[in-house]
């Protein structure tokens, strides 16, 4: 097991870039291609904030997707519905939208659906998330050992183990305020926590194919952490979970997106 999760821990740091970014038309929302590629979801054992759900695995992302360069904004959202359910409306329209629900975030998507031939949009899958996280890495967060408050927006009054305070700036930041990751994707780490595809269960501890989590359940997997939470929370690997109808001042997410045949 050892040996062959090393194997793809090379394959995984030797991805190629993904190609140029692509422009959602209604909105203008960027979406950055991630490649097919391999990687290890999960986290090691000795990982500082590690939980028990993060079981180290295999996983092929088989074909290349799109995912927002950044998380859906307060602006982007209310030119689809019309409506302003955020409650940090005085943060700005290049805000993240947060403070809506799995339901909501389906409506939203379908109506870009239905104003768009070329792509289909969706949720990124679990996995699909965490791949364009680590962009590349096995460390704890895509910025290496440590996330710094001058990297990511999160609550820096509880920095990560052995590790120095930062800033605590108690919301939202606009999209774009901190440097984007090795793949050309910002805010991963932090901001507000973003809403996934999956339904929360247990990994199974074998490799997998583009894995989709439980076929049903009680609570989606959200990923990332936010402005309110600690550094641990906003590690690649993990797990927090929302029932599908929950709402929160630090909960948002970012479209994924396929390439449709012409």
């Amino acid at each position: 097991m050892r040996t062959a999760l090393g194997a793809v821990l090379l394959a995984s740091s030797l991805s190629v870039a993904p190609a140029a970014p692509a422009t959602e038309p209604q909105l203008s929302i960027e979406l950055v291609e991630i490649p097919a590629g391999r990687f290890v979801m999960g986290s090691p054992a000795g990982e500082r904030g590690r939980a028990a759900d993060e079981i180290a695995h295999q996983v092929r992302v088989a074909h290349a997707f799109l995912l927002g360069r950044h998380e859906v904004t307060q602006q982007e959202w209310r030119t689809v519905t019309g409506e302003s359910p955020s409650h940090f409306t005085d943060c700005g329209p290049g805000c993240p939208v947060e403070n809506v629900n799995y339901f909501e975030i389906t409506a939203f998507l379908k109506t870009l659906n239905d104003g768009d031939r070329r792509l289909r949009y969706r949720l990124p899958t679990e996995a699909e998330w965490e791949y364009a996280c680590r962009a590349g890495t096995t460390t704890p967060f895509a910025t290496g050992a440590n996330l710094t408050t001058d990297q990511a927006n999160y609550n820096g009054t509880f920095p990560y183990p052995g590790f120095p305070s930062g800033l605590y700036r108690e919301h939202p930041t606009p999209a774009g305020t901190f440097p984007p990751n090795a793949w050309g994707v910002a805010d991963m780490h932090g901001n507000v926590w973003e809403w996934t595809s999956d339904w929360y269960g247990p990994y199974n501890p074998g490799p997998a194919t583009d894995p989709r989590g439980p076929a049903s359940g009680d609570k989606k997997v959200i990923r990332g952490g936010s402005w309110y939470f600690d550094a641990a929370s906003a590690r690649c690997a993990l797990r927090y979970t929302h029932s599908p109808q929950d709402r929160g001042f630090s909960l948002g997410f970012r479209v994924a997106a396929d390439r449709l045949a012409q």
